[in-house]
């Protein structure tokens, strides 16, 4: 596996989607060809609720030394990096940006379900960091069109990454390359 180009300028933190990442997720596999790379734990993947999943990241970005962070989120990690940014701006500084593929829309699914709680609603908001969304034009899990009003909300760069369904595990993705292509531009844009 090619070894990303960035490794030593950022520190790229996954964070993973409702479920966590399987060993065959793209952002498992881009962990192991990256040493500069942490995946935050968190203690329940199967019934997330936000305040737990917030002070996890909080308590890692506290010990966190460094203003190199990149967080490199998925799915409901998108909802975490979009209600996190707007709840804690004295952290932000340690973020230098966000790479957030496959954001979930909130207002759609935490209607009828009981997990997971507190990811929502929906915030529209410039995060404040630079950040990039890649969304899929078949996601079932958020349209395209409210994909490109969530990243013009939070004044991200906006790129359709065609018929990829939720890009997860799922699409079948491997390493995925051309999302870590993306990813190498994104960040020497910096």
């Amino acid at each position: 596996m090619r070894k990303m180009l960035i490794d030593q300028k950022f520190h790229l933190l996954f964070l993973s989607g409702f479920g966590g990442i399987g060993k065959d997720h793209w952002q498992y596999l881009w962990s192991l060809s990256n040493p500069n790379t942490h995946i935050l734990q968190q203690s329940d993947w199967e019934r997330p609720v936000y305040h737990d999943w917030e002070s996890e990241l909080n308590k890692y970005l506290r010990a966190w030394p460094y203003d190199n962070v990149v967080f490199i989120a998925h799915s409901l990690g998108t909802s975490l990096v979009m209600r996190w940014a707007a709840h804690n701006k004295d952290l932000a500084s340690k973020v230098r940006a966000a790479f957030l593929v496959a954001p979930t829309d909130r207002d759609c699914f935490d209607k009828d379900q009981a997990y997971p709680i507190g990811f929502g609603p929906m915030i529209f908001e410039k995060l404040p960091f630079p950040s990039i969304v890649l969304a899929s034009s078949n996601d079932e899990k958020v349209s395209l069109d409210r994909a490109k009003c969530f990243s013009e909300a939070w004044g991200a760069e906006f790129i359709d990454v065609g018929r990829l369904g939720h890009v997860g595990s799922m699409a079948c993705l491997g390493a995925w390359p051309l999302g870590k292509e993306i990813l190498e531009r994104f960040l020497s844009k910096l």
